[in-house]
């Protein structure tokens, strides 16, 4: 059994609206009060504040009279914002994030709930505190009943469910049909066959909206609820950029874990490419290591192999005839001829045909075969 997380969006009454602002508040109050806690104990005491003396702290604030409001809200919440700290500190003194931050009231809210603070009962949700269940839209049948939700509303104001569940993983049957793909801008990705998924360039495409929503934004006065209206429309063109980005990029992906056994790819360091100030803006919207990331864990659901070619080894200037290797190829041009063999070469057609022999390179020497492998080949690309 494997668990994933089913989002649905849903609609809470004025009653549920009230109580979830009033949960989301005292989540982020709390989150934000037990950091200051532990850094303060950290940097005056030299004490190191672990879950258990947070978990203590927190229920010394629900008998304080000044913060006696965090009665009014299921309990749960508060408990599991505290669990989540523990994890955000475990991967910072481990190296894998930053140091923990505060909440802010402008960004995400979210409060998690266990089985013990809700109930899913003939299709219906039921919050504790809430006697109404909420009017989810669902758009599938969950595979069992949930062990953990997240409530979430974005910056929006839409209103979401994540409902983690248990399911059998059924692995599709297994294909002869193998793919390399080049990542670009120009082109979302191109095939080793030449075929062209083009970059519909979200962000471009709602620029002009983006800017007048923006510039009415800053003609209102702070504070006012003029302002609130105008930053909510220009949340709103933000949540549709993203949504059809991350809409267009689920269908590519399914595609090609359902029609290919072996996805070869890059493996792009995006994170340093996006420090470029001229490609940073287009590079970000292509969405590189989202499409990636959803290639790795659907390929693992459904039986199929996701391979990554080291982000050094030169497929582009490389002849996938002959092997010859250019000492250098600037982006600016796109076809070639190898001066040994003389084919001509489109650029990113080469490099997906690199990217796909290189792959199936690791796949003969056993190497890691199983989920995500990565070759390591020398050169520049």
């Amino acid at each position: 059994m494997t668990k994933r997380a089913y989002k649905y969006r849903f609609y809470p009454t004025p009653e549920q609206e009230q109580l979830l602002a009033r949960t989301f508040g005292c989540v982020r109050f709390v989150y934000n009060a037990v950091l200051r806690y532990r850094a303060d104990a950290f940097y005056q005491q030299q004490e190191k504040i672990g879950y258990i003396e947070a978990n203590a702290y927190l229920t010394k604030m629900k008998k304080t009279p000044d913060t006696a409001f965090l009665n009014e809200v299921s309990c749960v919440p508060l408990q599991q914002c505290l669990r989540h700290q523990q994890s955000a500190f475990k991967n910072f003194f481990e190296g894998r994030a930053k140091y923990p931050t505060f909440k802010s009231k402008r960004h995400r809210q979210s409060a998690e709930f266990t089985r013990s603070a809700f109930k899913y009962r003939d299709g219906q949700l039921f919050l504790a505190k809430s006697k109404t269940p909420l009017n989810v839209r669902w758009s599938r049948e969950l595979p069992s009943e949930p062990s953990t939700i997240t409530i979430s509303k974005d910056s929006a104001g839409r209103y979401f469910v994540s409902c983690l569940c248990e399911f059998d993983v059924e692995t599709l049957p297994v294909t002869p049909k193998m793919v390399g793909i080049d990542l670009g801008l120009k082109d979302l990705f191109v095939t080793d066959q030449g075929e062209r998924i083009g970059n519909p360039r979200h962000t471009a495409k709602y620029a002009a909206r983006l800017a007048k929503a923006q510039r009415r934004l800053s003609k209102k006065k702070l504070g006012s609820a003029n302002r609130a209206k105008a930053k909510q429309k220009v949340a709103r063109i933000h949540a549709k950029i993203s949504d059809c980005r991350m809409d267009r990029l689920h269908k590519l992906s399914r595609r090609l874990i359902n029609e290919n056994q072996v996805i070869c790819v890059e493996s792009l360091k995006v994170k340093n490419m996006i420090r470029n100030p001229t490609l940073s803006k287009a590079i970000a919207d292509a969405s590189w290591g989202e499409f990636v990331r959803q290639l790795e864990y659907k390929a693992q659901w459904a039986g199929r192999q996701l391979v990554a070619i080291d982000q050094w080894y030169p497929s582009s200037k490389r002849c996938s005839d002959c092997g010859h290797t250019k000492d250098a190829l600037p982006l600016n041009i796109r076809a070639w001829g190898c001066p040994e063999c003389g084919t001509t070469h489109d650029r990113d057609i080469n490099a997906a045909r690199n990217i796909k022999a290189a792959g199936l390179a690791v796949l003969a020497l056993e190497e890691n075969v199983s989920g995500m492998g990565q070759v390591s080949m020398s050169g520049s690309r």
